[in-house]
């Protein structure tokens, strides 16, 4: 397998390069150019399968031949059994949800070692790197930006090992007490925690450039941790598939919602869909950031200021992998990629990309108040504690289904992304309960935490690298 330069000049690559580099020269994202169907045999061969089964088979296509099938697999069992579920992404029925008729399923992400539907990928991915340096006899630092959860898990991947450094950079103030102290107060010597006075928007321009920094990049051996690295998209078509699979995929069409910021999530579904998964629709569910929300009604994607939310993850404006999908829906054309992008203040869709787009997404918006409603009705109802990213996409599910949905047959599995005891202070106010840490990570409120707060400029992250 080849991988392709959203911005078009660069040359193409194959996995290993795709994955260790990140970012293509040209500050392009890459992507597979091409996505092999499977066939309907193919996917029953994999229903009821263990997870890592499934995404070593799913990867399989992509990572040849940089690794073969048993590699793969010898990859994600180790990966999948820092998880404290067997199934590693469990589906739970929510039986009567919100007297809508319909079938849905929440599909429950937050099993791993941090807690957050990012472990999925990022465990395996911590273990692709430490393969790939060992090969090459290298030792590399790993950049990354995160909104709350990628930091964490990314750290929680790579703590500990000789060959790999990371950085992850925060948006100071602005990530829950549980989400940045799960970040910083791991002190393994390889972990570096910057803590950015701005924006999440601000950490992930920083990486960019840093990564957009040939000096830098090369000084640094610098590697993509975050969605923008195409081997995390990739790992994430797993949960799709073993979902999809449980309720009767092939055979039957299945709708995700996907609470979402970065794109990155929802670009997994779609490329498990690409290789021929029936999902119907991918209805992805903002908080009142909600450009892509906004860009699917209108057709114009236009970035407005940051604003503060209950959701704190999905607080993003700029979501990088939707430069992908901007390039798939314009039929591969990077000319106009590079210069929708190149406009600060937004740029308009074809409309018959955006037929396109429309054709197999969907989207709303939750405000601050609706999810702390659907908090406090999912405890009422279900007897379940939720985080404010599920609840997000739980809120938007639910007016789909009474809405434009209506009709649809096919059930709904509605992410979640994270545990509720990560956002502690939106769950009281909510339910007026606390939802406790599992017991591993009992003691992180009163662990010793060490970070710095920068300006955010490329010359205060490169001089702390």
């Amino acid at each position: 397998m080849r991988y392709v330069s959203t911005r078009g000049l660069a040359p193409a690559v194959d996995f290993e390069e795709a994955v260790m580099s990140g970012m293509a020269p040209d500050g392009g994202l890459y992507l597979p150019e091409a996505f092999p169907k499977r066939s309907r045999e193919a996917w029953l061969a994999l229903r009821g399968r263990p997870f890592a089964e499934v995404c070593a088979a799913l990867l399989a296509p992509f990572a040849a031949p940089t690794f073969d099938v048993a590699e793969l697999r010898a990859l994600c069992d180790t990966a999948f059994a820092t998880f404290d579920h067997a199934e590693v992404a469990p589906l739970r029925p929510l039986p009567g949800f919100a007297g809508v008729g319909a079938e849905v399923a929440l599909l429950e992400l937050f099993h791993g070692p941090t807690l957050a539907f990012k472990d999925v990928a990022l465990q395996l991915l911590g273990l692709l790197f430490d393969a790939l340096l060992q090969r090459r006899g290298q030792a590399a630092t790993i950049l990354g930006a995160t909104s709350g959860d990628t930091g964490s898990a990314a750290i929680a991947g790579c703590r500990g090992r000789p060959a790999l450094r990371i950085a992850i950079l925060h948006p100071h103030g602005r990530t829950s007490d549980v989400q940045r102290r799960q970040m910083t107060t791991v002190l393994d010597d390889n972990v570096v925690n910057l803590a950015v006075r701005g924006s999440f928007d601000d950490c992930q321009a920083l990486v960019k450039a840093a990564f957009a920094d040939p000096a830098l990049r090369e000084r640094h051996r610098l590697l993509a941790v975050n969605s923008i690295n195409v081997a995390r998209v990739l790992a994430q078509m797993t949960y799709y598939a073993t979902a999809a699979l449980a309720l009767g995929a092939p055979d039957r069409p299945v709708r995700f919602c996907v609470p979402t910021g970065n794109f990155g999530d929802a670009l997994a579904g779609h490329w498990a869909r690409r290789l021929g998964l029936p999902i119907e629709v991918l209805l992805l569910a903002t908080n009142r950031n909600d450009v892509l929300a906004r860009g699917l009604a209108t057709g114009a994607l236009s970035p407005q200021p940051v604003q503060p939310s209950l959701s704190p993850s999905m607080d993003i404006t700029v979501s990088s992998n939707f430069e992908r999908l901007l390039y798939e829906v314009h039929g591969d054309d990077a000319a106009f990629v590079r210069a929708a992008l190149a406009r600060p203040a937004g740029y308009a869709l074809r409309p018959d990309a955006l037929q396109r787009l429309r054709a197999g997404f969907a989207a709303d918006s939750a405000d601050d108040a609706a999810t702390l409603a659907r908090i406090g009705q999912m405890h009422r109802d279900h007897g379940l504690l939720i985080d404010p990213h599920t609840a997000v996409g739980l809120e938007v599910a639910a007016r789909h289904l009474r809405g434009a949905g209506a009709a649809s047959q096919a059930p709904m599995v509605v992410l979640a992304t994270a545990h509720a005891a990560k956002f502690p202070d939106a769950v009281k106010a909510a339910t007026g309960l606390i939802a406790a840490l599992p017991p591993r990570l009992a003691g992180l409120s009163s662990a010793k935490e060490r970070y710095t707060v920068i300006d955010p400029t490329l010359s205060a992250v490169a001089a702390l690298l």
